[in-house]
């Protein structure tokens, strides 16, 4: 338990730090405890949303917060998690795996050579 608290502390610096929800190091971390992609996923929603709403907070007090643009984005959002999280049902984790990490290295390849 102290174990996951800690991973949770070094999830929510990550998820905060880059804006990217901390679910591409919750997800291989659920992965690697043996989840199945698709609990891996809902789970690290769960997670996602008590972190980012902190985050949120905190981003606040900085006056970091576009809340139009996040708004808008949220809504479009909505119809997207809902599509997503029907589609991953008929994915293999073995399958996820591979396409999560091919999603990983093209974001990483991305922001490394943009200039």
């Amino acid at each position: 338990m102290l174990l996951l608290v800690v991973l949770g502390v070094g999830i929510g610096v990550g998820a905060s730090f880059t804006g990217l929800g901390g679910g591409f190091l919750m997800v291989p971390l659920l992965l690697f405890m043996g989840y199945t992609a698709q609990k891996a996923v809902g789970t690290s929603f769960l997670a996602i949303l008590v972190i980012s709403i902190s985050a949120l907070f905190a981003h606040n007090k900085l006056a970091n917060v576009d809340y139009k643009m996040g708004l808008l984005l949220g809504l479009g959002g909505i119809v997207g998690a809902q599509i997503g999280a029907r589609l991953v049902e008929h994915v293999p984790t073995a399958q996820f795996k591979k396409i999560f990490a091919l999603v990983l290295v093209g974001l990483a390849c991305y922001l490394f050579i943009k200039k």
